[in-house]
């Protein structure tokens, strides 16, 4: 009830016949909203599109949220009836407030994490041989010890999966014992007094500056440089200006710097200041 992930996508669904009090109450239903944390619990925002006679339902990417928790949510009818889950009704993920008590809310057990064989990262184990069954966690998939199992190989173990750029920390799991990773040497300490292997994902962004194409030298600067003045010289084009960099998961400033003078991307509206005064172009990385 309330949502299912189908791939990429991530579908909720609402069906009048689950909420006798809304299906009873003699009010003729004219439109669904979700509404939940992810949207400042907007009841007017998200829309459902009408699938039968007693469904909505409304899809999203699983990319358009993020997985730092579990994502709590109901749905609303008619702007003011705030459908919620029957008392036996069971989340896979506790729904609970700050003081422990249950919830009367759908809660999302939310990853943007998937298993595809297109995905950007390759997880490889050599050996075990001889285990049943073996199984990638970690911080991307909230630790959870069931969701991707790996694939036998002739060396070993492996599985691809599809992750956002970040830094994240993970284990393998071989037939119930956590392991670290024996072919990566990163590692960060954990609260059980050992380690967990690290990998930063990190994804290649194009800096392009159109025009100036009489300019004589352009070079990217930002905080993913230290605000180098000379390290990042851009490459010329027939449009433009362009360099590409790979960058970790986060946010970075940045500007660039043509013939000595620093300017902001003028095709990029988002700006900020920065501690020291300075506004400069933004540079989202996700």
């Amino acid at each position: 009830m309330g949502y299912k992930i189908i791939g990429n996508d991530i579908i909720f669904v609402f069906d009048v016949d689950d909420y006798p009090n809304i299906k009873n109450n003699g009010e003729r239903i004219k439109d669904v909203y979700v509404a939940g944390e992810f949207n400042d619990w907007a009841p007017d925002k998200w829309k459902m599109k009408k699938t039968s006679d007693s469904v909505y339902e409304l899809k999203m990417e699983l990319s358009d949220f993020t997985d730092d928790f579990d994502w709590e949510f109901k749905f609303v009818v008619n702007g003011i009836h705030w459908a919620e889950p029957s008392g036996d009704f069971k989340n896979s993920v506790e729904a609970l407030n700050k003081y422990g008590e249950p919830l009367m809310v759908y809660n999302l057990k939310m990853y943007t994490a998937f298993a595809t064989k297109y995905g950007n990262v390759k997880f490889k184990l050599k050996g075990y041989e001889d285990a049943d069954k073996v199984i990638i966690s970690g911080t991307f998939n909230r630790w959870d010890e069931t969701g991707f199992k790996m694939n036998k190989t002739n060396y070993g173990w492996e599985v691809t999966l599809q992750l956002r750029p970040d830094i994240y920390e993970y284990k393998f799991i071989v037939d119930g014992d956590w392991i670290e990773d024996p072919n990566n040497p990163s590692k960060t300490s954990n609260k059980f007094g050992g380690y967990n292997s690290l990998i930063d994902v990190q994804k290649i962004v194009s800096f392009q500056l159109s025009d100036f194409k009489d300019a004589k030298e352009v070079v990217l600067s930002g905080d993913f440089n230290d605000w180098s003045e000379d390290l990042f010289k851009m490459e010329k084009t027939d449009k433009g200006w362009i360099y590409k960099l790979r960058l970790a998961g986060g946010k970075y400033h940045y500007k660039f710097i043509v013939d000595g003078k620093w300017i902001t991307d003028p095709y990029n509206s988002v700006l900020e200041y920065d501690g020291n005064g300075n506004i400069n172009s933004v540079c989202m990385v996700k």
